[in-house]
């Protein structure tokens, strides 16, 4: 991240007091609207990750043997996580140049589109479809809604703001599945639980359609002030032109060295956070041995506590100073590094909790860290004007390493068993744990420059 040290010419500091007194209720409604409207997107999100089990066994008992279908499904997913990432790059410089409230309500209305296509499906070619098409829009919902807090909100509210909207994909995550657990414990099968979700996500559309607005000077309200240590410099704490040019809005970033380790922090913890969002409840039915409603209910507990840990992720490194979230990083990365060696050497059948607790205090120390990538950090390097595509940029780099969490690790899992996908996933976590090393190093001995768009 960019340290106190950097100064943007002409541009002193501003005043807290000022923008912590023009927080109203508008500006609570808004944090509202976008938290709980972005924790809808996960009941047409986590639903195949939720129903897989059930799925697999649907399968079959259409002539393709359990293993197929666990290979090609993971097929799917691979294939919905490199659209999303392709679509994270597009939507955030699409939002920051023609707004980020677009941006949000047209990711609902595409994922309950074709979440409905899902369910009138009837084969893998067309599963495959609905599946990227699905994946595909959510990826215009995070840089909408960063695009919207960016103009929303002041720069001295970043940490709590964006640690309160991110547990909308940890605590909404949870809740979500523990709705679709509920469901397939009283008998509604796989099609009846996509049906759930899309009618769930589409109230939520008709709610952010009617009450959210791009900025608050829509309710008459002053526009906040920008991070002035934004790679923009001045040019980032200014209103957004109507259409900024791509070219300005890319080149600050892509010319700092800090942004492109926070890209890579987001390769690694991405694909740790993908495959155990996705492969959970499978790893409890096979491998633990619970129920198919049992397992989607714990799996809830890996973005409840992860939720629990942005909280307190974000109180910690406020105490530690500008480099404390990447002291965060280091820690929480080389903490999931050891757990995810013991979760490897723990034998299955033997207890159903201890799996079940490890995987916990994996998303506890993991979904902390990863909160900053694409939130705070999103909107300390892009200001009002590229944080959106700082988000795009940082999660899209992300989803391309997390297109692994389908396919490759349902061929791990296959041919070698859960404890050598473990130990893959432990080198992963080391690896990521060295490149925030790197970074907090440098943030420490280095001043970086802005970059003047």
């Amino acid at each position: 991240m960019l340290t106190e040290k950097t100064a943007v010419a002409g541009q002193g500091p501003l005043d807290q007091p000022t923008a912590q007194r023009a927080f109203t209720g508008w500006h609570l409604a808004t944090i509202a609207l976008l938290g709980v409207g972005y924790s809808g997107y996960y009941f047409c999100r986590s639903n195949l990750s939720v129903v897989l089990p059930d799925l697999i066994h649907d399968l079959a008992h259409h002539g393709i043997t359990a293993n197929e279908a666990q290979v090609r499904l993971g097929f799917i997913a691979s294939a919905g996580t490199v659209a999303y990432a392709a679509g994270k790059f597009i939507c955030g410089s699409m939002a920051d140049m023609f707004g980020g409230r677009r941006n949000f309500l047209g990711g609902m209305a595409g994922s309950i589109l074709f979440t409905l296509v899902f369910v009138l499906s009837g084969g893998f070619p067309l599963f495959t479809l609905a599946w990227v098409g699905n994946r595909l829009f959510q990826s215009a919902g995070w840089v909408g809604l960063v695009k919207v807090s960016s103009r929303w909100f002041s720069y001295s509210t970043y940490g709590t703001v964006m640690a309160v909207l991110s547990l909308s994909f940890l605590f909404g995550d949870a809740a979500c599945r523990w709705v679709m657990s509920q469901l397939m414990a009283h008998g509604v099968g796989w099609r009846g639980v996509f049906l759930a979700g899309a009618g769930s996500l589409g109230a939520l559309l008709v709610a952010n359609l009617i009450f959210l607005r791009e900025t608050p000077e829509e309710r008459g309200l002053p526009s906040p002030e920008a991070n002035p240590l934004n790679v923009y410099g001045a040019d980032g704490e200014h209103k957004d032109k109507k259409h900024p040019g791509l070219k300005a809005i890319l080149r600050p970033l892509m010319t700092s060295f800090p942004f492109w380790l926070v890209c890579l922090l987001s390769l690694g913890t991405t694909l740790l956070r993908e495959t155990f969002n996705f492969w959970t409840p499978t790893y409890f039915v096979q491998f633990v041995g619970l129920t198919s409603s049992q397992a989607a209910a714990r799996s809830a507990l890996f973005p409840l506590f992860g939720g629990i840990s942005v909280l307190l992720a974000g109180v910690v490194s406020d105490k530690l100073g500008l480099n404390g979230r990447n002291l965060v990083l280091v820690f929480g990365m080389a903490a999931s590094t050891a757990c995810l060696v013991v979760l490897a050497r723990t034998p299955g059948h033997a207890s159903q909790w201890t799996p079940v607790v490890l995987v916990t205090l994996v998303g506890f120390l993991l979904l902390g860290p990863y909160s900053y990538l694409a939130g705070a950090m999103s909107l300390d390097f892009g200001g009002k004007r590229g944080s959106a595509t700082a988000a795009g940029i940082i999660d899209g780099v992300g989803y391309l390493a997390g297109w692994l969490s389908g396919d490759t690790v349902a061929r791990i899992t296959v041919a070698f068993g859960w404890k050598n996908a473990f130990l893959s996933l432990a080198g992963v976590a080391l690896l990521t744990a060295l490149v925030a090393l790197v970074l907090a190093v440098h943030q420490r001995f280095r001043e970086p420059e802005v970059v003047e768009a």
